[in-house]
């Protein structure tokens, strides 16, 4: 069993709990996934199956949309309404003065990863640290916010403003961070009370199954074609599919930086990147 199987996960499920549930299901050990997603969050997540696996990396790299609800005014450990309340203050804010700090969110910054998070420091996950209460300088990473648009009206109780988003954003971005640098453009604080995932990539949520559909037996899994025509390909004679099944280096004959190639028969033989240590040559990258 190869290929693609598109969950859409439910809330206070974590991300591990999904993959043992499927491997579980489809009798295989060789599952993994593509994107973390918080237990707060439900929706897309991309499960590769078999040799599959070989291409979490890139799918992994696909951009993402989310909608999340936002609670403006409050602040928590761990930027959702899981974590413990550690400051509050009232705010009242218009949708013009929302959409405007959306507005000025769409570009490429960098952005401070969360406290609790998986991100390994020193050999430690950063949850880990804070689970402890050690101190330690959170790493930032590059991102950029494609789009961030207000979806609902504010809603105003108990001195807080509620509205939901919609968000395109590339690997790596935290929506948790990103609603408390939305804050900061308001001069309030924020924090994350639910979160939806409704695409990666080409894949949306229209299209997965839940974990119930998979034990019914009814879903489907996908082949790897949608993740790997994205890349320009290359038919391999004999002499050459010889070659590279042997996992030789090849002559970099072509324009781009990775290659597919594939047999006469249409069947995937490996994607190959530029050598970085001779450009003039390609090696092979992941291998199908």
């Amino acid at each position: 069993m190869n290929g693609i199987l598109l969950i859409n996960k439910e809330i206070n499920m974590t991300s591990r709990d999904v993959v043992n549930c499927v491997s579980r299901i489809l009798h295989t050990k060789k599952v993994g996934h593509t994107g973390t997603l918080d237990p707060l969050a439900t929706g897309v997540m991309v499960v590769c199956i078999g040799s599959a696996t070989k291409l979490v990396e890139i799918i992994t790299s696909h951009e993402k949309e989310y909608i999340a609800e936002v609670v403006f005014g409050m602040q928590t450990d761990t930027g959702d309404t899981t974590g413990n309340i550690i400051y509050e203050e009232d705010t009242h804010l218009s949708l013009e003065e929302i959409k405007q700090a959306c507005i000025h969110m769409c570009h490429t910054y960098m952005q401070t990863v969360p406290i609790y998070s998986a991100v390994k420091i020193n050999g430690k996950k950063l949850y880990e640290y804070a689970r402890k209460g050690e101190s330690i300088t959170l790493p930032k990473r590059e991102v950029t916010i494609y789009s961030l648009e207000v979806i609902s009206n504010p809603i105003y109780e108990n001195g807080k403003t509620k509205i939901k988003i919609k968000t395109l954003v590339s690997k790596g971005t935290y929506i948790r961070s990103l609603i408390e640098d939305l804050a900061a453009q308001l001069h309030t604080i924020g924090t994350m009370s639910a979160l939806e995932r409704i695409k990666q990539g080409n894949y949306k949520i229209e299209d997965c199954v839940t974990l119930s559909d998979l034990k019914n037996g009814n879903f489907q899994i996908h082949d790897l074609s949608a993740v790997l025509n994205a890349f320009p390909k290359v038919i391999a004679n004999d002499f050459l599919k010889k070659k590279i099944e042997n996992g030789s280096l090849l002559e970099n004959r072509y324009e781009n930086d990775v290659i597919l190639f594939k047999t006469e028969d249409g069947h995937p033989l490996a994607l190959y990147q530029v050598y970085s240590k001779d450009p003039t040559k390609i090696k092979p990258w992941k291998m199908l």
